[in-house]
């Protein structure tokens, strides 16, 4: 669809969006041909999207995927895309909140490709939520606002760098990416967007029963990110389990946060996760 069709189907519809949901569409062609070359997709691929609202990607998508599963959560745009490309054989449609199916124990994408334009208004949590789950997806590739992007590709010491870096980055290898500008979405956005693939790491770096120990250890030292490591951790575990566990890995007791890098968190994790919680 472009945005002559886009802006036609939604006032004879009389489909007002909301922006606090994310609901932006893009219209770029260029864009959308861009994103499905990135997902290297084949005959053979098991696609699901979320948010696919009037279906722009998803059209292009059905086109080379073996099949396509779209998840969206407004009723208005499902019944919209049902009557446009509903009867498609390689096309099943579910009118249902993401979040929602991936919390659920029976979810399971491994073997699928996630491709899809998140909605904003859930993209970042939606993503932590996949990467954490055994079912996560095989591929990743997500257009995210550009400020989400430069945050998954931070190296350590930078301010973007952070708990959302080392949470997908801990089960995800981090390819290539794009920038989209503002003006390929209708309506546009206030920002710009970039789209990345993320691989599945095929060598965990931690065994799954150890990944809720490396999410706390992430999550508590960066809540305070300019204070001590070694400090904010004896909060959680004894002092002399902490010493211990810097003295294992070399690491300095002043060093912060935003000097770790995802390997030695990972390594600190197996060490505190066979200590005593204080």
């Amino acid at each position: 669809m472009n945005l002559t069709e886009i802006r036609n189907l939604l006032n004879d519809k009389d489909i007002l969006l909301t922006r606090s949901l994310g609901q932006t569409f893009m219209h770029d062609q260029n864009q959308l041909r861009k994103i499905v070359g990135l997902a290297k997709l084949n005959g053979a691929d098991q696609v699901i999207e979320v948010g696919p609202g009037l279906g722009p990607l998803t059209e292009l998508l059905l086109d080379t995927a073996d099949h396509v599963t779209a998840i969206e959560a407004d009723l208005r745009l499902v019944k919209q895309l049902s009557d446009r490309i509903g009867e498609r054989d390689n096309f099943t449609l579910q009118h249902a909140d993401a979040m929602k199916l991936v919390r659920k124990a029976e979810f399971d994408w491994s073997s699928h490709k996630l491709v899809a334009n998140l909605p904003y208004s859930i993209a970042s949590p939606l993503l932590i939520d996949l990467a954490a789950s055994p079912g996560r997806p095989s591929t990743m590739i997500v257009t995210l606002q550009l400020e989400v992007v430069q945050r998954l590709l931070a190296q350590p010491a930078t301010k973007e760098y952070g708990v959302l870096t080392l949470l997908i980055g801990l089960h995800y290898v981090l390819s290539e990416s794009f920038v989209i500008p503002r003006g390929s979405f209708y309506p546009e956005p206030n920002v710009d967007s970039g789209c990345i693939e993320l691989l599945r790491r095929e060598t965990p770096l931690l065994p799954q029963e150890l990944c809720p120990v490396f999410k706390k250890i992430v999550k508590r030292v960066f809540a305070e990110r300019r204070k001590k490591m070694m400090k904010l951790l004896k909060r959680d575990w004894h002092e002399a389990d902490v010493t211990a566990a810097f003295g294992a890995l070399g690491l300095d007791e002043s060093i912060r946060a935003e000097r770790i890098t995802l390997e030695q968190f990972a390594e600190l994790t197996k060490h505190l996760a066979q200590a005593r919680l204080a």
